[in-house]
């Protein structure tokens, strides 16, 4: 008989952990959280603990879920995550924890659900659409092969780009303000408060090696770069591979190949770093149309995700 139980912080996080990685370890991309990771995780400013559940066959976790919420945001927006251990898919445990979701996020004074799955996961797509969700996005996960950079497509040659200086305070109060301009007409874009942007730069578990770089245009900053490297994914996964983990560029200045050089910096980063590989994942529609410019550099997609959203 299936169950759904709420989680206990303090007490059930290694059956989260355990059970989210059961659950993802089929997905190429994915590589295991530790549960030091996941404790230091719930550090960062606007942690959401609440809205866990775990499913149980016969004693057994077979599969979790997240009915997140964020306090910052104002549109009454809460979020689904959730995942099945693959030998228990298909018995009807992802609807139930789909449902356990919903039902949480009312509770909890949301008005719109969002949740998303691999255009690939047929079944998951069936569930989404029968419970009433519709599309309202896509996402590509993108890769390049380190060894074909070329240079001279479309980068703005007059960009300087220098080192963000995670010691230096000016520095984390430019990249917050860069962010936040930049990424303002993004789907799901809230502002980020300064205390969520300099634990991001200054204590983020998952990647080991992580540079930030702005980029300028007669001397003003105009956008900028991450690049990270998970030397567990890589390890896990025998692979060499870096992600571009975000870029903004501002809007007064885009389709000036400032993005194009950003990037172009990003992979040259990485491949110096010995990586043979950059990944990088994009909104298909945003507002910059970056899709592009990541083509034309070089990348291809390898993956579609699909945002699902219904009103509760």
């Amino acid at each position: 008989m299936l169950h759904i139980r709420r989680l206990v912080q303090g007490t059930d996080e290694p059956v989260w952990v355990d059970v989210l990685n059961a659950a993802n370890r089929d997905d190429e991309y994915w590589r295991a959280i530790t549960l030091d990771e996941f404790l230091l995780e719930q550090e960062r400013p606007g942690f959401d603990f609440e809205g866990r559940f775990v499913a149980e066959l016969e004693g057994r976790p077979v599969g979790m879920v997240h009915a997140s919420v964020d306090r910052a945001r104002t549109d009454g927006q809460g979020f689904i995550r959730f995942g099945v251990i693959p030998e228990f898919r298909g018995r009807r445990v992802e609807q139930e924890l789909l449902e356990t979701a919903l039902e949480e996020l009312k509770a909890r004074g949301m008005t719109t659900a969002q949740g998303g799955t691999e255009s690939t996961k047929e079944d998951h797509v069936r569930l989404f659409e029968g419970l009433g969700f519709e599309r309202v996005r896509v996402f590509s996960l993108m890769e390049m092969d380190l060894a074909g950079i070329q240079r001279d497509v479309g980068e703005n040659k007059e960009v300087t780009i220098r080192p963000l200086r995670l010691h230096v305070d000016d520095d984390i109060q430019l990249f917050d303000r860069l962010h936040n301009e930049a990424f303002s007409e993004h789907f799901n874009f809230r502002p980020r408060t300064l205390a969520e942007t300099r634990h991001r730069l200054l204590n983020n578990p998952y990647a080991e090696q992580r540079e930030f770089f702005f980029a300028a245009l007669d001397g003003e900053a105009v956008g900028y770069v991450g690049v990270g490297i998970d030397d567990k994914y890589n390890l896990e996964r025998n692979t060499r591979a870096g992600w571009v983990a975000v870029i903004g560029v501002l809007k007064s200045c885009r389709r000036a190949g400032v993005g194009t050089a950003l990037t172009l910096h990003a992979i040259e980063n990485l491949q110096g770093k010995g990586m043979s590989r950059a990944l990088l994942g994009v909104d298909d529609d945003n507002a910059t149309r970056a899709i592009g410019v990541y083509e034309k550099v070089g990348f291809t997609v390898k993956r579609k995700d699909i945002v699902y959203q219904r009103n509760l």
